[in-house]
């Protein structure tokens, strides 16, 4: 059954005028959210409740954001105009959303497990992953203001999480500030996945069995 077909059995059963959130159930939803991920269409970014390696142990699995496969997807979603707009680098467009999809895509095709932070006390982390053994905060901002991001700093103010470093991708050039790291926006195509090499042998030190 298809996505829309499921909506529409399940909306059917509830008064028009009531919150459709008060009865939302992920059960019903979900064999629709893994078929969208599964037939490449969407992206799915799960919540890591602490920004802590492994962030496997911390995934929330109910709770995440779908992201398209492709930008060019969202593009052609949006209000009729609007493409033509984003080709001639209109200033009146929101491009939040753009970017954002558009750095969930790149870490994915870079092999990244796709995680976001989100704490009451703390606010919202856009990405979070494992990078180089350590964890990297990422934000993504397209406006002016790029240099505010009251969750980031945070989040690196707290001793418990250990955190290094961090990454905002905007639309200035590179600059340092203290543990934040401020990129133009097509430079997230720059971080890679470590990979051991192919004809990597790892020996093991198995000298303590001799010695017993």
């Amino acid at each position: 059954m298809g996505i829309i077909q499921l909506y529409k059995k399940d909306i059917a059963k509830y008064d028009p005028n009531e919150n459709l959130n008060e009865h939302f159930k992920f059960s019903i939803y979900e064999h629709s959210f893994i078929w969208l991920k599964e037939a490449g269409v969407a992206l799915p970014v799960f919540c890591a409740q602490e920004p802590r390696i492994p962030l496997l142990l911390s995934k929330a699995t109910n709770m995440f954001k779908l992201f398209l496969s492709d930008v060019g997807l969202l593009a052609a979603m949006y209000a009729d105009g609007i493409q033509i707009k984003i080709l001639n680098k209109e200033k009146d467009i929101n491009f939040g959303s753009v970017y954002e999809n558009a750095v969930a895509q790149e870490l994915r095709a870079h092999g990244f497990d796709l995680y976001y932070f989100n704490n009451k006390k703390q606010g919202e982390l856009d990405f979070v992953m494992e990078y180089q053994g350590e964890i990297l905060p990422i934000e993504v901002k397209s406006g002016k203001d790029y240099m505010r991001h009251r969750a980031l700093d945070n989040v690196l103010k707290n001793p418990q999480y250990e955190i290094s470093e961090a990454i905002v991708f905007c639309n200035e050039n590179i600059q340092k500030k203290d543990k934040v790291l401020y990129c133009p926006i097509y430079l997230v195509g720059m971080l890679k996945k470590q990979r051991l090499p192919e004809d990597y042998i790892y020996q093991m030190d198995l000298s303590i069995l001799q010695d017993a």
